[in-house]
C-alpha cells in the first residue's frame, strides 16, 4: 500500500495531478482542497495517500492534510460511501466543517454538499457521530478568556454609560487596590469615585 508520495507535481488536472516520483508519475485523485494547496508545476511536493485496490484498478487518493485523510477514511467506511464520493464530498465542505456538521446532526448543511442527498446525510450522522466528535470539537473556535479585572470593569463602567477616558481613569485610580477584590465591589467603588 502506498501511503505516502513525496515528489515534484508533473501537472494538474481536474480532480486530480500527477506526482513525479523518481521518474514515475502516479495519478493522484484529490479534494478541490488539497489540489488549491498543491505548488504549481515542477515544484516539489508531499502527499499522504490512501491506496484503492479494485479488480480492474489501482487508483491513489491524496491529500494535503492528515485531517482530511482521517475523515475520509471514515467517509469510505459509510455504506454506499466509495473514495470517489468520499472525495467529492470533500471538495465540497473541508474536513473540520463536515466533522462539526456530523457532530451536530446538521443534515440542512450536509445536503447542501453535491452528491449529498437526505438519506447519505442522515447515515453520515448516525454512522460517523461519534467517530468526528474529537475534529469536531478541534474545529470549534476556542473559547475567548475572560478579560482581566481590569477590562472587565472598564467594560462595565463603559456599559453604565460613562466614556471611555472616565472609566479608564476611574480604573486606574483603583489598579493599586485590585488584588483579590471581586468585581462587584470594585465597581461600586468606582462608581463612587466618578459620582465625587
Amino acid at each position: 500500500m502506498i501511503a505516502r508520495l513525496a515528489g515534484t507535481v508533473a501537472e494538474k488536472g481536474d480532480g486530480h495531478a500527477v506526482v513525479d516520483v523518481g521518474g514515475v508519475g502516479y495519478r493522484v485523485y484529490l479534494s478541490q482542497a488539497s489540489l488549491a494547496r498543491l505548488p504549481p508545476a515542477g515544484e516539489r511536493v508531499a502527499l499522504r495517500t490512501y491506496t484503492h485496490v479494485r479488480e480492474d484498478a489501482l487508483e491513489l487518493f491524496g491529500f494535503a492534510t492528515e485531517e482530511e485523510e482521517a475523515v475520509f477514511r471514515e467517509l469510505i467506511g459509510v455504506k454506499n460511501v466509495g473514495p470517489r464520493a468520499a472525495q467529492n464530498i470533500l471538495s465540497g465542505i473541508e474536513a473540520r466543517e463536515l466533522a462539526a456538521a456530523v457532530a451536530q446532526g446538521d443534515v440542512a448543511r450536509l445536503t447542501r454538499v453535491p452528491g449529498v442527498g437526505k438519506k447519505t446525510a442522515e447515515r453520515l450522522v448516525v454512522e460517523l457521530k461519534e467517530k468526528l466528535l474529537a475534529l469536531a470539537r478541534a474545529a470549534a473556535p476556542a473559547p475567548r478568556p475572560a478579560g482581566s479585572v481590569e477590562e472587565q470593569l472598564q467594560q462595565a463602567l463603559v456599559g453604565l454609560g460613562y466614556r471611555p477616558q472616565q472609566a479608564e481613569g476611574a480604573v486606574a485610580a483603583l489598579r493599586e487596590r485590585m488584588d483579590g477584590r471581586g468585581l462587584d465591589d470594585l465597581l461600586r467603588e468606582a462608581l463612587k469615585l466618578l459620582r465625587g
